[in-house]
């Protein structure tokens, strides 16, 4: 009797794995547009019946796979290439170290990390670390205080595997995809420790004006800062004149070396910078695939993907830029409340603000220049000018940067009138 009702159950599971697989196997045919699916005795499958491959139809699918792995892994050299004037003069070891980690430092980092996550390459779940308490605690914070010491990192702490997203466009165009990034769940630990001891030293370099990756703030208050603007300048009838700047791939263009070195600049501690250069060297990823995995390649540029440390990194990046490009200065911009206010940020979505078009342009260029000399490109074609007075587009380098009437920018959508029906309605129809 028992075993006559555990045989729904058993049915049960089984469709439900089944289930699970068709759906898989579906997003990866959706995700790389292949138009067959394979199956272990050579068949293949078009409606309800099956129809024996012959070996040429098998090789050019394993020709295509081929081709497509060698693609991705083109594409991603190409991306992550060092910069040959990006040069190292990495000192060596620090001796002059910061306090020890603390037992119970490794104990909060291991609590505070996500349950339920894809392991990176190591294949660790961070639930084995939950099952092990006290024991995981012990062996994670001796790991831990060895990097502390040495500054140097396990080379399977340094790797990465990038999982590709589609986004909108040609799906064939390995640039209109997202990666996400797989790390091993155990370097996380020591990750979140070194974020928590350099948070200080973030939080005083950074301005009110960059509102990402920063605690209780988000681009809800850019959204209400901007608004807010564009009602004030109209009670005053004053003009104002918005560039809503894009970066090409800003957060994979970080050139190593300037960050060391703005990272000096900005009083972080050395024996911190040395972790994170240390970090970075030699940094390995692969690609996977619907058809596989690539081969290991080498990271020679970019912040580390995955890391939790990548925004706070790039936020101080940008910081430089708009210092070098003289954002940082209060007598620039448009004057509110006895306040001047020339930009505000969310990570690398920025947006310049002036009381003429003339000082916006400066702006843009004086922006423009000083990103290009840390590596940074700006996407013309993507930047666009929002103006409540007279303005035209400008050449910029032979590009256009194009005058709009409306621009949705941090998920909102802004108008120089400051007409927010449109964007109620926008919001409804979602």
């Amino acid at each position: 009797m028992q075993k006559m009702q555990e045989t729904p159950r058993v049915r049960s599971l089984d469709q439900e794995d089944l289930l699970e697989e068709s759906m898989a196997i579906h997003s990866s045919i959706l995700a790389w547009r292949i138009p067959w699916t394979e199956e272990p005795s050579g068949l293949q499958s078009i409606g309800s019946h099956r129809v024996r491959h012959n070996r040429s139809d098998l090789a050019c699918k394993h020709t295509e796979a081929e081709d497509i792995k060698k693609r991705w892994q083109e594409y991603m050299e190409e991306l992550y290439k060092k910069d040959l004037h990006d040069q190292d003069n990495h000192d060596g070891v620090i001796t002059h170290l910061e306090p020890d980690i603390l037992e119970c430092e490794v104990k909060w980092a291991l609590g505070s990390i996500t349950m339920n996550k894809a392991s990176g390459g190591d294949g660790i779940p961070v639930e084995l670390f939950q099952i092990l308490k006290d024991d995981a605690v012990k062996v994670l914070h001796s790991i831990c205080q060895q990097i502390w010491k040495t500054q140097q990192w396990p080379q399977d702490w340094k790797r990465s595997v990038f999982i590709p997203i589609p986004k909108k466009g040609n799906a064939k165009e390995c640039s209109n995809y997202h990666t996400i990034a797989l790390i091993s769940h155990a370097s996380k630990v020591m990750l979140k420790i070194l974020q928590a001891r350099l948070q200080q030293y973030v939080n005083r370099e950074l301005p009110d004006v960059q509102a990402g990756f920063r605690k209780r703030r988000g681009t809800r208050d850019q959204i209400a800062n901007i608004c807010w603007i564009i009602e004030t300048a109209r009670e005053l009838q004053t003009n104002i004149y918005f560039c809503f700047i894009d970066y090409a791939k800003a957060f994979d263009c970080v050139a190593h070396n300037k960050l060391w070195k703005i990272l000096k600049e900005m009083g972080i501690p050395d024996h911190l910078t040395c972790l994170l250069r240390n970090l970075y060297a030699s940094q390995e990823a692969i690609v996977r695939t619907g058809h596989g995995t690539t081969h290991w390649f080498q990271i020679g540029k970019g912040v580390h993907q995955g890391c939790i440390l990548s925004p706070c990194l790039f936020n101080l990046y940008e910081e430089y830029i708009m210092r070098n490009a003289g954002l940082g200065e209060a007598q620039t911009g448009i004057k509110i409340v006895g306040r001047n206010i020339n930009n505000l940020r969310h990570a690398d979505d920025t947006t310049l603000m002036a009381e003429s078009k003339e000082e916006l342009k400066s702006f843009l260029m004086k922006v423009k220049e000083e990103s290009e000399k840390v590596g940074l490109k700006l996407n013309i074609q993507k930047t666009k000018i929002m103006a409540s007075g007279p303005i035209t587009s400008w050449q910029i380098d032979g590009e256009t940067v194009k005058t709009v009437a409306d621009f949705i920018f941090w998920g909102s959508k802004f108008t120089a009138e400051c007409d927010c029906s449109q964007e109620i309605k926008r919001h409804l129809l979602l």
